[in-house]
């Protein structure tokens, strides 16, 4: 299979993954053959990228972090959730939802159990090939590639479920801003901008009495946007001030939106989106979780083409979890750029001399990640 940009597919061309709903349906089955009108749906639909089929790397197998049955109980429980929480002021006086606590628990128990049968798994894109609310899989895909970085870290069995809950539930003070403003395609205005702010503060009072909802958790959800120097919000808090498992969601939290496709712009890929965090190393986000989520970050996913410095143009046939920055790839054409009658396998951890020097259907050469 080869991962292709929407932009550039083709009719002709049939899928190598299914392409799910936010429920789990399968809206288009693994083979179907793509034409004008599925590429255009697609497109306007958020999917940003297809896998293809290829009998050149038929062979690949790209792997899901959570299993397809993790994501759809996680997500139903997400949605409950948050819905329960829109109708908020119709609850009264001392209202509260004790369910809502005991099922984001459930669901941080299904998530770790994945992940712990993979010990040596990385950050990897997992909202290509899902048409659903962005809300939903931006809190499922925040909760996982943060608990990726929890276990790394080494953080209890206790304390990686009340992170991963605050990844959960970071963003559910959306649910009191206006869908207007949320879904707004344009710049927002000043007033807007401030009401959007609003979520960190309506997320923390949504979850602080919530009963089963650990106070840490709902902290998470007031402290995600603030930043080392002062500079986020909504208290304009420093350095320590701010919780570790804040500071963990925040640069997560970036870096998924960073790499989804959002109305008002075209999503990065993850080297781009690593480059971007790194800017604010030392004053935005910690050096030291920045270096941590650099080497959990599959930063070419598998199936992505590359061109190489000799020339050459290969695929990106698996990830090295300890040189996340030089994957195994498969050679697919000369440096003339002449297809190979026998592509061959190459390990660039163990290849020193060549380098992944620009993405295809990138515009720009790659610079080195940062050390």
């Amino acid at each position: 299979m080869l991962m292709v940009p929407i932009a550039t597919s083709q009719p002709g061309m049939r899928l190598a993954k299914k392409i799910y709903s936010d429920d789990g349906i399968v809206l288009l089955a693994e083979g179907v053959e793509l034409n004008a009108t599925l590429i255009r749906r697609l497109g306007e639909c958020g999917i940003t990228y297809v896998y293809i089929q290829d009998d050149r790397t038929s062979d690949l197998v790209v792997r899901e972090l959570i299993s397809e049955e993790t994501q759809r109980r996680v997500l139903q429980a997400v949605k409950m959730a948050f819905k329960g929480f829109v109708d908020q002021p119709s609850r009264g006086r001392n209202g509260t939802y004790p369910y809502v606590g005991r099922r984001m628990r459930q669901a941080m128990h299904l998530i770790l159990d994945d992940l712990s049968r993979n010990q040596d798994a990385m950050i990897m894109l997992m909202n290509m090939q899902t048409v659903d609310n962005y809300l939903y899989r931006h809190s499922l895909n925040v909760c996982v590639y943060t608990a990726l970085l929890g276990l790394a870290h080494g953080y209890d069995d206790e304390q990686m479920v009340t992170l991963g809950m605050g990844a959960l539930l970071h963003d559910v003070g959306k649910t009191q801003i206006s869908m207007k403003v949320l879904l707004k395609p344009d710049k927002l205005s000043d007033y807007e901008f401030a009401e959007m702010k609003r979520h960190t503060e309506r997320g923390y009072y949504l979850l602080k009495d919530e009963p089963n909802i650990p106070l840490l958790a709902a902290h998470c959800a007031f402290q995600h946007h603030e930043r080392l120097d002062g500079s986020g919000y909504p208290r304009g808090i420093k350095g320590n001030e701010i919780h570790d498992f804040a500071k963990w969601i925040g640069i997560v939290d970036s870096y998924d939106a960073m790499t989804s496709h959002r109305i008002y712009r075209k999503a990065m890929l993850p080297h781009q989106a690593v480059e971007a965090l790194y800017s604010g190393s030392g004053t935005l986000y910690e050096t030291s979780m920045l270096r941590l989520f650099r080497d959990k970050v599959a930063i070419y996913p598998i199936g992505m083409s590359v061109k190489l410095n000799t020339g050459q143009t290969a695929v990106v046939t698996d990830i090295n979890s300890t040189c996340a920055h030089r994957p195994v790839i498969r050679v697919l054409t000369d440096e003339y750029g002449q297809n190979l009658n026998a592509p061959f396998d190459m390990d660039l951890s163990k290849q020193l001399n060549v380098l992944v020097s620009k993405v295809e259907f990138d515009e720009e050469e790659l610079n080195p990640l940062p050390a």
